[in-house]
């Protein structure tokens, strides 16, 4: 239920992408990459959600099974790993060649929109899915530049949590975190006999940015000024970063080895209690799929800092999630809209959403008993008060890129033992910026 990485050169293609917008405004699909003209098929790219493709295609199969039995159209699935996800996309946005629906990670709205590829989601549009006011408002609000039609809509909702094994924290008698310095203490504590006081995912491009994101909000940092412009290596930037790396650097409390990680190590080790803590979307299913049993751990919010710094926020999330897409140059405008409208409908979002751990992006179905769980209670009550979009702009998926690689270098460096100050830091902030320009 989450992006691991995606490749370095998204950035250089997204580019590309930026300068044939009027490419994806002509021509068609074509039968093995998109809408072939038949109103009875449709082709859809759904992410890879679970823990692997037989996986997704476990839920999903007998779902598509059900939207044929109900409108006769037949759809052709097709799963894509997130580490090949938005070039495919981006490749079809230059060509004019995609599939007819597919899925996006909520961070690329905006990209996405900007390449004008995708079908915009103004009211008439939006009205044949069932209308905007079904949707979370904060998912909604994550699906593409404020005051342009959204570029997709929600289809699966998520928000970041601490995650923390409560045995673990138990027997060091210690009560969950709710400030980051009560964090840190308690990962110094847990820290001992080969395991870890809390798990990240240093190399994942990803997982860097929505940490330098999340953490940049409680110090108050805009990696973006008002019109647009980056502006990485503010000091609140700075200070945020340094605290995220400081947990191999300074702290201590995440081992060397986690520098490396880039495919979801990190929550397995939480999972086999090799690490006490893990700051992670919701993902019930990827802990009970790794042997951990609900009840065996707790969520809350990502702790702050305390005091609160000058200009900090009161968010702890980014609002994360995936969004369903329709390719503007579908031969089956119709057919999917319905198959959006059937993906995104009360019963739909609650198995889908069941399946994956995550939470509906459709107020009804979130309020379903299934999602009353302890741990998504607090989900849904950080995504309804205290989370907020990563920046909604074309250059958004270079940010993820340019920064995402600074913070995997300084997670490499503080593993080797080399000093990690805010100058540094500031360095490597800075650098990313300057590959903006580029």
């Amino acid at each position: 239920m989450r992006h691991t990485t995606f490749a370095g050169r998204a950035a250089a293609v997204l580019t590309a992408g930026l300068l044939v917008t009027t490419a994806a405004a002509c021509g068609g699909g074509t039968a093995s990459g998109g809408g072939n003209g038949d109103p009875k098929t449709l082709t859809y790219w759904a992410s890879n959600q679970g823990t692997d493709i037989a996986a997704d295609q476990k839920v999903l199969n007998p779902e598509l099974a059900k939207f044929e039995k109900q409108t006769g159209i037949k759809v052709e699935l097709e799963i894509v790993p997130w580490t090949d996800l938005l070039n495919r996309i981006l490749a079809a946005t230059t060509s004019g060649q995609g599939p007819d629906v597919l899925n996006i990670g909520n961070t690329w709205s905006a990209s996405l929109q900007a390449t004008g590829g995708l079908l915009p989601f103004d009211d008439a549009t939006m009205t044949k899915v069932g209308g905007a006011g079904r949707f979370v408002p904060a998912a909604l609000a994550s699906a593409g530049a404020k005051g342009k039609p959204p570029a997709a809509v929600p289809l699966y909702s998520l928000a970041y949590g601490l995650y923390y094994n409560k045995k673990m924290f138990a027997d060091a008698n210690l009560e969950p975190p709710k400030t980051w310095q009560e964090m840190v203490d308690a990962g110094r504590k847990l820290t001992k006999d080969g395991k870890h006081g809390i798990a990240v995912e240093g190399a994942s491009i990803p997982e860097n940015v929505h940490a330098a994101f999340n953490i940049g909000q409680m110090y108050g940092a805009d990696f973006f000024t008002a019109d647009g412009k980056p502006q990485f290596a503010t000091p609140q930037a700075v200070k945020a970063v340094k605290s995220y790396i400081d947990l191999i650097a300074k702290e201590k409390i995440a081992a060397p080895g986690n520098a490396e990680y880039s495919a979801n190590q990190s929550l397995n080790d939480f999972a086999t209690g090799k690490a006490a803590m893990l700051m992670w979307q919701a993902t019930t299913s990827g802990l009970t799929n790794l042997g951990m049993k609900p009840g065996d751990w707790g969520v809350v919010p990502l702790p702050k800092p305390s005091p609160t710094p000058p200009g900090g926020r009161d968010i702890t999330s980014m609002v994360a999630g995936i969004n369903i897409a329709v390719f503007k140059n579908t031969d089956n405008r119709d057919g999917a809209l319905k198959f959006v409208k059937f993906m995104t409908s009360d019963d739909e979002q609650k198995i889908l959403n069941k399946a994956y751990g995550s939470l509906p992006a459709v107020t009804a179905a979130q309020n379903d008993p299934a999602f009353d769980t302890p741990d998504l209670r607090v989900f849904k009550q950080i995504l309804a008060t205290s989370a907020a979009p990563l920046p909604q702009v074309p250059e958004e998926s270079q940010f993820e890129t340019a920064v995402g690689t600074a913070m995997k270098e300084l997670f490499a460096d503080a593993a080797a033992g080399k000093p990690i100050t805010e100058e540094k830091v500031k360095e490597k902030l800075a650098a990313a910026q300057e590959q903006m320009g580029k």
